[in-house]
């Protein structure tokens, strides 16, 4: 099946060797997003609702350059350096998704890239 990569200005370029998104036949996959800004790249100031309010707006960003939306997610993993932020997860995710929402995971880690306190990937079905 063909794979076709997804980009768009509106997110952060990728900063290794991945793509934002890659399209197999009606599925999106879309790369972890961590607060960059994506007109300079560099972290957004300001606290945690900043960092994950920046992460969804990077996701919607992608999904909308694959011609889908945040509500065609049908599983995201969000990596936190500090899981007890996770209720402010859940209070911003409210603002993106809409019922049903999709299936998710949670994962504590040590640390992300850029010194970031969040990440999110998705996996988005046409």
């Amino acid at each position: 099946m063909e794979r076709i990569a997804i980009h768009t200005n509106a997110a952060p370029s990728a900063i290794g060797t991945y793509s934002q998104a890659i399209r197999v036949g009606n599925t999106v996959y879309v790369s972890g997003q961590i607060p960059l800004d994506p007109a300079t790249g560099e972290l957004v100031d300001g606290d945690i609702t900043a960092q994950i309010t920046q992460v969804f707006d990077n996701l919607k960003a992608v999904a909308e350059g694959a011609g889908l939306s945040l509500n065609h997610a049908v599983k995201i993993t969000v990596c936190l350096t500090d899981l007890s932020h996770f209720a402010k997860v859940n209070e911003i995710m409210a603002n993106y998704f809409e019922l049903p929402y999709p299936a998710r995971a949670a994962l504590g880690v040590a640390a992300l890239p850029k010194g970031a306190e969040v990440e999110v990937d998705a996996i988005l079905a046409a």
